[in-house]
């Protein structure tokens, strides 16, 4: 089994982005690659280079492709599947969907609706972030609004033969959360030879990585997009996506206990309990779901 992770928005300029997952399949013997496609791009150019990248993996290993789509990545993976099936639907053995909006997003639709949040000066001002400083494509933002992705599920069904698995999790937010800049993230330096004086057999030098604790505000960001969602629509929401919307209709749906944003998957490589699974044993548990389901679908 080949697994393939699909990074979401704006991962591009995310260096650390699922890498902690790809080395611990890798340790585990797992082919395991995270697409290079430009995260900025619109769903269906998306759609067209995954659908490329999956039928080279999958020629080049002989093996079906296992995907895992995070946020923007979940809807890309499965734009390929349901605009390109026939092409794809012997060549992938799963989908996983983590906290992906599939139904949107009402911060896409917020941002870009005119007359609430948005205005003309408003999306002038998003159009310069997207298009001109990361050379991204608005419509990866308008994509993901409640519009367009009805107008795409309209259009484009799922295979219904492919395993498809909808993870969502819900941000804390209590005031220990929105009060406080959480570390959520740790940046690994290059694994370096440090030499050991202390003995002239250079196969005793030191070679460890470094982990430095980076300080982002990115939990208290997503515990207040959160509460908003909750105080204007009533919905529940991982800071991003709102529940309801990660669910994709006739998958089967994961909704853990633990309080997880939508930053977590892919940035939280700590634990501070080691009774709870971290981001890694995640996607694992999800993956071997999808592989017992298709298990389940051959018999």
């Amino acid at each position: 089994m080949c697994i393939s992770n699909l990074s979401g928005l704006f991962s591009n300029h995310g260096p650390l982005y699922f890498v902690a997952t790809k080395r611990f399949f890798s340790k585990m013997g797992l082919a395991c690659h995270i697409a290079k496609i430009h995260s900025e791009a619109s769903v269906e150019q998306n759609a067209w280079e995954l659908k490329q990248y999956i039928e080279e993996l999958y020629w080049g290993s002989g093996k079906h492709v296992m995907l895992l789509g995070h946020s923007k990545g979940g809807i890309d993976a499965a734009a390929a599947l349901s605009i390109y099936r026939s092409d794809l639907e012997n060549k992938v053995a799963g989908l996983a969907l983590v906290q992906s909006p599939y139904g949107g997003t009402p911060i896409a639709s917020d941002f870009l609706r005119e007359g609430q949040i948005a205005d003309k000066e408003t999306r002038r001002l998003m159009e310069l972030v997207v298009c001109k400083l990361i050379k991204g494509d608005i419509r990866a933002l308008e994509d993901l609004t409640y519009n367009k992705r009805k107008e795409f599920i309209m259009k484009h069904k799922l295979p219904e033969d492919i395993p498809i698995i909808s993870f969502h999790s819900e941000a804390r937010i209590d005031t220990s959360v929105l009060a406080t800049m959480t570390p959520i993230a740790h940046a690994e330096l290059p694994c370096l030879p440090l030499p050991n004086f202390a003995s002239e057999d250079p196969s005793n030098d030191v070679r460890s990585r470094c982990q430095v604790p980076v300080v982002l505000p990115a939990s208290a960001a997503m515990a207040m997009c959160a509460l908003h969602l909750q105080l204007r629509y009533g919905e529940k929401s991982d800071g991003l996506v709102t529940c309801r919307d990660a669910e994709v209709p006739g998958s089967v749906v994961v909704r853990p206990d633990q309080k997880l944003d939508h930053c977590w998957m892919v940035y939280s490589t700590s634990k501070k309990n080691s009774s709870e699974p971290d981001a890694s044993e995640m996607c694992e548990a999800l993956l071997s779901l999808l592989v017992e389901l298709g298990t389940r679908k051959q018999q």
